[in-house]
């Protein structure tokens, strides 16, 4: 919640400069960090998520890109990639 309020709050003080500021909040992303999962605590993790599994750091990679290149008029938002999942 805090970086949700920072990124609007930081957003609005910079329009004027025509500065954008987003934020990417991601859901489960299929990284190394997820390695503390068994296959069972996968399997249930994939299970509510609506898409049936994983982001790819591909999928966020390529939404940063879009963001970066997005018109300048888009400022202060939250872009949530997860899945479906909420």
């Amino acid at each position: 919640g805090g970086v949700n309020s920072f990124t609007k709050a930081l957003a609005k003080e910079l329009a004027p400069s025509n500065i954008t500021v987003n934020a990417i909040a991601c859901g489960v992303i299929d990284t190394r960090m997820n390695g503390c999962f068994d296959a069972d605590e996968r399997t249930a993790l994939e299970a509510e998520i609506p898409m049936g599994r994983y982001g790819t750091p591909d999928e966020v990679a390529a939404l940063a890109w879009q963001l970066a290149t997005a018109p300048a008029y888009l400022t202060g938002q939250i872009l949530t990639i997860d899945g479906g999942w909420q």
